[in-house]
């Protein structure tokens, strides 16, 4: 038998920011972030991911509560996957990004929306198993849902294309 065969066949999907995808079949999600942050979680004994992006840390006081802020999108993300069947208490998580570029910002929006996460991942009670943050640079994300793989490419520049 072909050993090809035996792999699933994997959707790929493209998470924009402001966004939060928890496929029902085994998919690879991909995103770019810069200072914004993606934050990957995942139920390995159910095979079920799921991943956000988000922009800005919290909403200012009378800004529409969206998933472009971390304190929204991180616990819609961990509702969304127990909704698909998870179990919370094996939920792991992984964060990506949070890079500043001094020549772009005068604040270090990305250390604020690390902060964000890892709040409420902390509060969740969900263990931060590993993370590729802070620097210079951004970073391409592949996430794999079916197997909880994710590679991470550092890039120089972020292209629109």
């Amino acid at each position: 038998m072909d050993r090809d065969a035996q792999q699933p066949v994997l959707k790929e999907y493209y998470l924009k920011p402001g966004f939060i995808f928890v496929p029902d079949k085994p998919t690879s999600i991909s995103t770019v972030i810069g200072s914004s942050v993606a934050v990957c979680v995942y139920d390995k004994s159910k095979r079920i991911g799921g991943m956000s992006h988000f922009l800005y840390p919290f909403p200012r006081p009378r800004q529409e509560t969206t998933a472009l802020f971390g304190n929204i999108a991180v616990l819609t993300l961990i509702k969304m996957i127990t909704n698909a069947g998870a179990r919370e208490s094996k939920i792991r998580a992984q964060i990506f990004g949070g890079a500043y570029d001094p020549e772009q910002c005068r604040q270090d929006i990305g250390k604020k929306n690390l902060a964000s996460a890892r709040q409420v991942l902390a509060r969740k009670r969900i263990r931060i198993v590993s993370e590729d943050v802070a620097g210079e640079l951004g970073r391409k994300i592949v996430f794999n849902t079916s197997t909880c793989d994710i590679a991470v490419l550092k890039v120089d520049r972020l292209r629109e294309s």
